[in-house]
């Protein structure tokens, strides 16, 4: 996939190029930005999970 990729650009002009670049960029921002909300929205419910006294007991060692 990475070879594809890189082989299309090869074929771009600098104004393509810059365009993939700032998409790139953009993609990589979102993904990012994504990952802390997706911990903070399933915090809650994985609360009542780690309150429990199994869970509690499976992490004691460390």
């Amino acid at each position: 996939m990475k070879e594809e990729i890189i082989s299309e650009l090869n074929n771009l002009s600098p104004g393509a190029s810059r365009e993939v670049l700032s998409f790139i960029r953009f993609l990589k921002h979102t993904r990012q930005k994504a990952a802390p909300d997706t911990a903070l929205a399933s915090e809650p419910m994985l609360r009542k999970d780690w309150l429990l006294p199994e869970e509690e007991e499976a992490w004691s060692d460390l």
